[in-house]
């Protein structure tokens, strides 16, 4: 797995453009700081994104893949088309199509696009392409 995602951040400068709010940054910075003990890889990944994303004064929901947005995308390899919520990691549930920012596709769509494509590797070190389709802002609650 190493040897992959040091490959992936070497080609960094080949990743899409992110987004994010700066309500967002700060919650998702606080989160991989609180959990970089527990999951030291998957809070790296996180950080590394959250090191080349544009953080926004005024988030332009629907415009990138936010914290409780639904987004639609499309596993590149496979062709298969999923919608997912993107939530932080106590309210997840893979039932629900809720998952965890602390994944690694979480990881991978945060702050994303529609049309961008963005490379990830999975749990168990494949390498995988997914695009976004479509973007929902988190619904008011």
């Amino acid at each position: 797995m190493t040897n992959q995602r040091e490959k992936m951040r070497l080609s960094s400068d080949m990743k899409p453009r992110i987004a994010l709010s700066a309500k967002d940054y700060e919650s998702l910075l606080l989160l991989a700081r609180a959990a970089a003990s527990r999951m030291p890889d998957l809070t790296s990944i996180l950080a590394d994104e959250l090191e080349r994303a544009d953080v926004l004064a005024d988030s332009e929901p629907g415009h990138f893949v936010c914290m409780g947005g639904v987004v639609e995308f499309r596993d590149d390899m496979t062709g298969k088309v999923q919608t997912v919520t993107l939530v932080y990691p106590g309210d997840a549930d893979i039932s629900q199509g809720r998952i965890s920012v602390l994944t690694p596709i979480g990881t991978a769509l945060i702050g994303l696009g529609v049309g961008d494509s963005i490379t990830w590797e999975t749990r168990i070190g494949e390498l995988r392409q997914l695009t976004v389709l479509k973007i929902r802002e988190p619904e008011l609650v």
